[in-house]
């Protein structure tokens, strides 16, 4: 009962700065260099932003929430109400679909933040009410395992070495910190202190074998961002102590934990656990200062940017495959990778894997290391995969989602692929990554500014509207579809403050102008830095050149030797089929190719195409040939390519990005 009381006592006390709290509290991290804005902090009130944000709002959302309080299609919230005694059945669906709902329900907590609408709050009082009803006393909450003691009897808990159990008590206590920052309320982040409470008690006598039971480690980013909430210790303390026993007792590649974290310097296992294992280990580096985890993350991160991106910001090439570590003489000794990295340079364009929520992995590791560091690059990978392999994840409209993201379709590719078809609006088979993109999509403003003693760093550009305790500041741009950006100071500290600018790492030339003047600035990890006693009225102008720029991969890449990729700031550009008239796979790029710049619609949102004039080769069409002769005959030919999260958006179609290159 103390123990309840305490932690009641606590939440009362953080209770009056909630609205100041980031998606990533850092405010009292003391090895972040930066802290966010509130979560209520950023609105974005026009241009590419604000239309994500309001089909977000008014479709993805309130389409998810149906969803998933569905007993005919999606049985999540239903799973909850079996486990609290208020309906009967057994569970359906998979063992994660916990973690699902919270997502869900971080997501309505997002856009509540914004929108403050009673609706949505009243949908989150219900759903927690139940929630709570199915927790047990002593705090375990996983319906699955609930439910299924109820009908056998069975008592066993965190046995099954594929068990998804952590991974959604750490949704949980994170979509609890975010309803909290949302909201005020308690209610729901009383339940996830009691998870975390049982967790705790589970794994002092845990063995070791159970303790390593935890794929998919969301738990790490949740339990840290618990205890920023509640600033509780035992909650780091568990962080710890799971991160030093990784590596163990025998573990996988394919998890991340064949060796101890800190010995980590590739990566090859499953893209999604692997980037919120990262995530995780930079939280606890920003509450201990433990450098030999930052070091292992800094190995990590050159692996995975340097060798294993793909030019969208996508995570994870292999569908199947077998760990680079895991060959034997012993042939039942071999190790199965799935949904994996792979080795370095192995990035296959039909076959790529990417799924998307791999991609907001990438996100929330990046954010977290530029949090810890200050250093624009993380910003860069963060908008990289942000616009291009996790907003493609989702239809313009917001009605249907992808799980993987290739980087080429073909309507005569000779192999079946799990997802394939185009995006569908319910996954069946694993509806993961619905709600962590809605939920990521609802969130972006969290990621628009960051905040030090010295001044404000403006991280994504868009129209938006900042209220931050004693800040108040306007932006106009119609970024990413070009690179002039405006700020208008409305409230300020009266001491001189610095305005930070991030200059993207695809910007080549910008200039800065205050009030109308033009101040020479020379960036410093990738920020210039206008500091003055400022007024209100004062104003900010950002130009950035945009041109077309093609892009070619390291030769050790053997998929895209000698072709190249297109870029526009930070947009992948890709060619589609509705776009053309002839095989896409004919079309050779020109290295001095003139390229025109050409505002359209597709599925009635305005995108920004680019027109050329190409070439197309000519000759007998492929069909079941494997190989034809190579005659140097072409002919130009005008091609549209769009914005990569833009495909598949008019129907079945193929698109490739990367296409040969004519020097």
């Amino acid at each position: 009962m103390k123990k309840w009381i305490l932690t009641a006592i606590i939440l009362f006390r953080i209770g009056d700065a909630f609205s100041q709290q980031g998606l990533v509290n850092t405010n009292g991290s003391p090895y972040a260099k930066l802290h966010p804005a509130g979560m209520q902090s950023v609105v974005w009130t026009n241009g590419f932003w604000a239309e994500r944000f309001e089909t977000c709002k008014n479709a993805m959302m309130p389409e998810l929430w149906r969803t998933y309080t569905s007993d005919t299609m999606c049985f999540a919230f239903q799973n909850f109400r079996i486990a609290a005694g208020l309906d009967t059945g057994h569970f359906r669906g998979p063992s994660f679909h916990d973690g699902d709902f919270y997502k869900t329900l971080e997501a309505v907590a997002a856009v509540y933040a914004v929108t403050k609408d009673r609706r949505l709050d009243a949908w989150m009082d219900s759903a927690i009410a139940v929630i709570a009803a199915a927790q047990k006393s002593n705090g375990y909450i996983y319906t699955k395992n609930i439910i299924d003691q109820r009908n056998t009897g069975k008592t066993s808990m965190f046995d099954d070495k594929l068990s998804f159990e952590a991974y959604n008590f750490g949704h949980l206590m994170t979509a609890a910190c975010v309803h909290f920052r949302a909201t005020g309320k308690t209610t729901l982040l009383q339940v996830a202190t009691k998870a975390a409470d049982f967790l705790i008690g589970f794994y002092h006598t845990a063995t070791p074998e159970q303790a390593r039971n935890a794929i998919c480690p969301s738990h790490y980013m949740g339990l840290t961002e618990l205890y920023r909430t509640t600033r509780d210790q035992k909650y780091l303390a568990l962080v710890r102590k799971l991160i030093d026993i990784r590596g163990a007792v025998p573990g996988t590649d394919d998890n991340s934990d064949r060796a101890p974290f800190r010995e980590m310097s590739k990566v090859v296992g499953h893209a999604v656990r692997a980037n919120y294992l990262f995530a995780g280990a930079a939280d606890l580096f920003a509450e201990t200062g433990d450098s030999s985890l930052l070091r292992a993350l800094d190995q990590l991160w050159d692996n995975v940017v340097h060798t294993k991106m793909y030019v969208t910001g996508g995570c994870g090439a292999l569908y199947d495959g077998v760990s680079v570590d895991g060959t034997s003489y012993n042939p039942d000794t071999v190790q199965k990778v799935h949904q994996a990295y792979g080795r370095d340079y192995q990035l296959p364009n039909f076959s790529a894997h990417n799924e998307t929520c791999a991609n907001i992995g990438n996100v929330l590791w990046n954010w977290r290391m530029y949090l810890i560091t200050a250093n624009a690059k993380y910003m860069d990978v963060l908008e990289l995969a942000l616009y291009n392999s996790v907003l493609s994840g989702v239809s313009l409209d917001g009605s249907s989602y992808f799980y993987t993201n290739p980087l080429a379709a073909a309507a005569n590719y000779p192999y079946h692929l799990r997802w394939e078809g185009g995006r569908k609006p319910y996954i069946a088979l694993s509806n993961c990554c619905p709600p962590n993109t809605v939920r990521t999509i609802a969130e972006v403003s969290d990621y628009a500014y960051s905040l030090d003693k010295a001044g404000l760093y403006v991280n994504l550009y868009g129209s938006n509207r900042l209220q931050q305790a004693g800040l108040e500041l306007t932006q106009e741009s119609n970024y990413p579809w070009d690179g002039q950006v405006n700020l208008r100071i409305d409230k300020i500290p009266s001491q001189p403050f610095t305005i930070f600018l991030r200059i993207p790492g695809w910007c080549r030339q910008y200039a800065v102008q205050v009030n109308g003047q033009q101040v020479p600035l020379t960036p410093q990890e990738g920020f210039v830095a206008v500091k003055r006693a400022w007024k209100r009225g004062d104003s900010i102008s950002l130009s950035m050149d945009m041109p077309v720029t093609l892009v070619e991969s390291n030769p050790l890449v053997e998929e895209t030797r000698n072709q190249v990729a297109v870029k526009r700031g930070p947009l992948v550009y890709c060619m589609e089929s509705s776009d053309q008239q002839m095989n896409i796979f004919d079309v050779a790029i020109p290295a001095g190719m003139k390229w025109g710049i050409k505002a359209t619609m597709i599925g009635n949102r305005p995108v920004v195409a680019i027109t050329g004039q190409a070439r197309r080769k000519v000759g007998a069409a492929w069909g079941q040939m494997l190989y034809r002769e190579l005659k140097n005959d072409y002919q130009p030919v005008e091609v549209t390519m769009i914005p990569y999260y833009a495909w598949a958006n008019r129907g079945k179609s193929e698109m490739t990005v990367w296409m040969p290159l004519m020097r």
